[in-house]
């Protein structure tokens, strides 16, 4: 890696083996000011900026009391929750294995496992009042695909939104560019009173 002045950009040399895209998102990584914020914060990814960034605006997580989240890996999001909404019940669920939060309740299987949308709701007891859903799917490299099956776990959220969140409640969920299909946003028309699409600064 190379350093120039203070405040400078900082390269990433590539390294033999290492993807031209694997180079570049590690440089994104060590210049991105949320990166460095969040780790003086004690956020596990800047990922809780682009929530708090949300909540500031549509007041999301802070009347929050019983939250799911899908997709919880590393636990930014889940984190922000904890803090904002202390008295709030939270679970969260992901392919990949998380460390514990203190006040969560993680599990770790596929959120596509029959099982798994019960699971969550008798964990929590209740409808949830908020539902959070960061998944993606783990790329390929092809653009095309990749956008494809990160929409089908978005559908699967909405589908998840829909059938179990509480009356009044809110749904929140992360779409790549090209955004969520026409089917999606005629399911989440057709279900909430308000459905927005924005990208928070972060």
């Amino acid at each position: 890696m190379s350093r120039g002045r203070s405040g400078s950009k900082q390269r990433v040399k590539t390294a033999k083996g290492r993807k031209i895209g694997s180079t570049r998102w590690l440089e994104r990584q060590l210049n991105d000011p949320y990166v460095k914020q969040a780790k003086a914060e004690g956020y596990r990814s800047r990922a809780a900026y682009k929530l708090l960034e949300l909540d500031e605006r549509f007041k999301l997580v802070r009347k929050a009391k019983l939250v799911v989240d899908l997709g919880i890996a590393p636990g930014g999001w889940a984190q922000v929750v904890r803090k904002y909404a202390p008295k709030a019940a939270i679970v969260g669920i992901d392919l990949l294995e998380v460390d514990a939060i203190e006040g969560v309740t993680i599990f770790q299987m596929d959120f596509m496992d029959d099982a798994a949308p019960d699971l969550l709701i008798e964990t929590l007891g209740d409808k949830p009042d908020l539902i959070l859903s960061d998944m993606a799917a783990n790329t390929t490299g092809h653009k095309q695909t990749d956008h494809l099956r990160t929409v089908s776990l978005v559908e699967m959220a909405v589908a998840f939104a829909v059938e179990h969140l509480a009356p009044g409640g809110a749904f929140c969920s992360k779409v790549f560019q090209g955004g969520a299909t026409k089917d999606v946003l005629e399911m989440l028309k057709a279900n909430f009173d308000s459905v927005k699409h924005i990208k928070p600064p972060a």
